[in-house]
């Protein structure tokens, strides 16, 4: 009769742990989602954070470009205004003093063009912007990759509870996810929130 009864307890243990690794491989499920969402997110934002670094640099190249070209002209304009000074004949100094204020109008246009926002005022903006996409992006990435390593841990630890039948060691798990998650919220909603990088 004894025997009869700890074959009882035996099955009895056997169908709980069976119950219990169910609720596990469930866990286990949905960690493995928010997983395969964090990298995606993770990997669109670092995708993002490349393109606006390759923007923002374009930007500075056209900025250091239109500065190089608006240099020369003023250092034209002087050159010409001294060369008008040393002239003594009026007929001289009409079409240089022409040619200098067309200079110095593309000059103007050069450091600020509001129209086509492509003077080097509207460029150093539109690059400090593209630089702070990109810091915003990069911010979403890393809150993404440590969501991502929350969830690759807690998925290990719920393996480690089925091998070992330590409960534990999911509540754990559990726990870390909620981590995970946390990091997946701030990198959509405040990716700024945590200076980690």
């Amino acid at each position: 009769m004894a025997e009869a009864h700890e074959q009882v307890e035996n099955a009895e243990h056997i169908e709980h742990a069976a119950g219990s690794n169910k609720k596990i491989a469930l866990v286990i499920a949905v960690m493995a989602l928010f997983l395969a969402f964090s990298e995606t997110l993770g990997k669109s934002a670092q995708t993002e954070a490349m393109n606006l670094n390759i923007k923002a640099s374009d930007l500075w190249n056209f900025f250091q470009a239109k500065t190089i070209r608006r240099t020369v002209l003023l250092t034209t304009v002087e050159a010409k205004l001294a060369e008008a000074a040393l002239t003594s004949e009026t007929p001289a100094r009409e079409p240089i003093a022409k040619q200098v204020a067309e200079w110095q109008k593309t000059a103007a246009r050069y450091r600020s063009e509001p129209e086509t926002r492509e003077g080097t005022t509207e460029l150093a903006e539109r690059a400090k912007e593209a630089e702070h996409e990109r810091d915003t992006q990069l911010a979403r990435y890393h809150n993404y990759e440590l969501a991502s390593a929350a969830f690759q841990i807690g998925i290990v630890l719920c393996s480690a509870a089925v091998i070992t039948g330590m409960v534990l060691l999911a509540w754990l798990a559990g726990g870390i996810a909620v981590i995970g998650v946390a990091f997946m919220g701030l990198g959509l909603l405040a990716p700024h929130a945590l200076h980690l990088a």
